[in-house]
């Protein structure tokens, strides 16, 4: 089943003022003087079996995005714009009109523009394992190992192992320090990252993995 990469490029990036406007968001800009986040966002799919990625960002930085795009080789890439920003859910539901609009019913890899992945070999093994289950069916969602109590982010709780990732049995959003803390010493919580991979047709999910 063929794979889509869906990146969101919509946020306004305000815990990064004053470096991060809302006419330039962080997914815009350039952390190390290297690409930007949104280019090295594409950069990282290199390597993994994709279509050409749909990037999803606001009416007002369309031709900042074709240009981010077209500096990196990719200009061929599907933009579509928002004219109001509404989150994520909106977004994801615009690209999966797109994606199966001519009959067409690819996994969808949903990846937001502003991440930093240090590792990209593990990275794409994750992605490979979530697969398996996107295929039967499953809505998986990508989890990061906590390294601190964070309480900016918000938390996956992990359930039965299974061969290529784990149950959900809830997610919460952004909790207390004393909680965040209670997570990480269960062992049990990651920090939601914000990445989904699922079948485009509602008919071919729902049920969680991560």
């Amino acid at each position: 089943m063929s794979l889509l990469p869906v990146v969101l490029a919509g946020g306004v990036g305000s815990r990064l003022w004053p470096l991060s406007r809302q006419l330039y968001p962080k997914q815009f800009l350039s952390l190390d003087d290297g690409p930007t986040m949104l280019q090295k966002t594409l950069g990282r799919l290199e390597g993994l079996e994709t279509l050409a990625p749909i990037v999803i960002c606001n009416e007002e930085h369309r031709f900042l995005v074709a240009e981010q795009l077209r500096q990196i080789g990719s200009d061929n890439r599907h933009i579509l714009l928002e004219p109001v920003g509404r989150n994520t859910a909106p977004a994801i539901a615009l690209a999966t009109i797109s994606a199966t609009q001519d009959g067409d019913d690819p996994l969808l890899l949903v990846l937001a523009a502003d991440h930093q992945v240090q590792d990209i070999a593990p990275f794409h093994d994750s992605i490979k394992k979530a697969q398996t289950l996107a295929e039967l069916g499953y809505l998986v969602t990508f989890g990061v190992v906590p390294t601190c109590p964070e309480t900016g982010y918000g938390y996956i709780h992990q359930g039965a192992s299974l061969e290529a990732g784990f149950d959900v049995r809830r997610f919460v959003e952004k909790p207390d320090v004393a909680t965040a803390t209670a997570y990480l010493e269960s062992g049990e919580y990651l920090w939601n990252s914000g990445m989904f991979l699922f079948r485009a047709s509602p008919s071919g999910n729902g049920k969680d993995r991560e």
